[in-house]
C-alpha cells in the first residue's frame, strides 16, 4: 500500500507511486463492484421515476462531484427531458432561504452526490429539499454518512477508500452512477450495455499514451479546457485537477461559450486542451480546436476519431466517452503534476473533506 505520509520531503516522486495513480487506476474495478452492488435499487428507482415522472430535477454537489452532475444534467435532459438544474448551496446554508414547497400530486426530484456525505452546506441543502416534498437520491462513497441516512434512495459508490486528496475513482464511479440511472429510468438498452463495458474498458482507457500532451502544458501558467455537451462535465474536472495537482491556471469554457469573448486571448502559444467524442458537440469541440491552431495555440485535443496528432480515446456510446477520457486524464495528470515540480498527492493548501458551512 502506498503511503505518501512516509515521503520525505522534497524526494523524489514516482507518478505511477502516487495514491492519485493508484486510485484512478482501481476505477474500472469500482465501477464493476457499483453495478453489483445496486442492480436491484437502480430496478427500483427507474420503475418509481416512470411510474412518477419528476417535473423538475436538483442536483446538490461541490467540486468533483458539481462536475458529474452537470454531466447528469445533460443526460437527463437529452434522455428525459426534464429539466434539471444546480442547487446554489449557499442559499439554504448561508441565507437560510427555503426552496417552494412542492404541491400534492406533483414530484421534484433532488439527487445529492458526495465522496464523503459529510459538507454542512450539501446536507443543508439537501435538507431544505426534503422539507420541499423531493425525493432525494444520494450517490455517496461513505454509505454510513449523514447524507446516506437523509436520503430516500441510496447509491453507494464503493469506491473503496480514497485517500488521495484529488477525487478520481469516486468522481469515475459517480459519472457511472447518474449514467445507470437514466439508463435505468428510461429503459435505455444502448446506454445500460455501454455501462456494463465499463468495468473491462477503464483499465484499458488508463493506460492510453497520453504523454504527447505533457510538453506542450509543461512551461504553461494559464489554459483553456474546452469540452461541450456530455463532455463539458469532464472538461470541468479535467480544468478542476489541473489547478489541483499541477499548479496551472486552468479555465474550462464550452467550446460554443468560449466563442463569446473568451476567445480574444487566444493566439500564438496560448495552451488549449479539449475533449472531442463522437456527435454534433464533439465536432463543434474539434472546428473550436482547429480555430484555435489556426492561431497559433498550443492545442492537446483527446480524440475518439483519432485524428492525425491527437490524444487516443476510446470510442463508443457518445455519453459514455467522457467517463474512458477522464481516466485516461488522470494518468496524464499525475506525470504533468511530478513533471512540474509538484506532488500529487499534497496540493498544497487542500484537504480531502472540505467542511463548507
Amino acid at each position: 500500500m502506498i503511503d505518501t505520509a512516509t515521503r520525505p520531503e522534497g524526494a523524489a516522486v514516482d507518478p505511477a507511486d502516487t495514491l492519485m495513480h493508484a486510485e484512478a487506476a482501481e476505477a474500472g474495478a469500482a465501477v464493476a463492484r457499483f453495478l453489483a452492488a445496486n442492480r436491484e435499487a437502480l430496478d427500483r428507482i427507474g420503475a418509481r421515476l416512470r411510474a412518477h415522472p419528476p417535473e423538475v430535477v436538483v442536483t446538490v454537489a461541490r467540486g468533483s462531484s458539481d462536475h458529474a452532475a452537470t454531466y447528469g444534467k445533460y443526460l437527463i435532459e437529452t434522455l428525459t427531458g426534464t429539466v434539471t438544474a444546480s442547487a446554489a448551496l449557499s442559499v439554504s446554508s448561508v441565507y437560510a432561504a427555503a426552496p417552494t414547497h412542492t404541491e400534492p400530486g406533483s414530484n421534484r426530484l433532488c439527487i445529492a452526490i458526495s465522496q464523503s456525505g459529510k459538507s454542512p452546506d450539501l446536507l443543508a441543502t439537501v435538507q431544505a429539499q426534503k422539507r420541499a416534498g423531493a425525493c432525494v437520491i444520494a450517490l455517496v462513497n461513505e454509505a454510513e454518512s449523514p447524507l446516506a441516512r437523509m436520503a430516500d434512495e441510496v447509491l453507494a459508490l464503493h469506491a473503496g477508500p480514497e485517500r488521495s486528496v484529488a477525487a478520481t475513482k469516486s468522481y469515475i464511479v459517480s459519472l457511472t452512477g447518474l449514467a445507470a440511472l437514466v439508463a435505468a429510468w428510461t429503459r435505455d438498452e444502448a446506454l445500460a450495455a455501454a455501462i456494463a463495458r465499463l468495468p473491462e474498458q477503464l483499465p484499458r482507457a488508463f493506460v492510453l499514451d497520453w504523454s504527447a500532451g505533457i510538453a506542450p502544458l509543461l512551461d504553461a501558467t494559464s489554459l483553456f479546457v474546452i469540452g461541450r455537451g456530455y463532455g463539458f462535465g469532464v472538461a470541468q474536472e479535467a480544468a478542476l485537477k489541473l489547478k489541483e495537482t499541477c499548479g496551472l491556471h486552468a479555465e474550462c469554457f464550452s467550446s460554443a461559450e468560449v466563442k463569446h469573448g473568451p476567445m480574444a486571448i487566444v493566439g500564438e502559444g496560448f495552451p488549449i486542451l479539449a475533449f472531442a467524442g463522437n456527435g454534433a458537440a464533439g465536432d463543434d469541440v474539434r472546428e473550436t480546436a482547429r480555430l484555435f491552431a489556426s492561431r497559433g495555440a498550443r492545442v492537446v485535443l483527446a480524440d475518439t476519431d483519432g485524428g492525425p496528432q491527437s490524444l487516443p480515446a476510446i470510442a463508443g456510446h457518445e455519453a459514455i466517452e467522457p467517463i474512458l477520457m477522464i481516466a485516461s486524464f488522470y494518468r496524464m495528470a499525475a506525470f504533468l503534476s511530478v513533471a512540474r515540480g509538484f506532488d500529487p498527492d499534497k496540493p498544497p493548501f487542500l484537504a480531502k473533506v472540505t467542511r463548507t458551512k
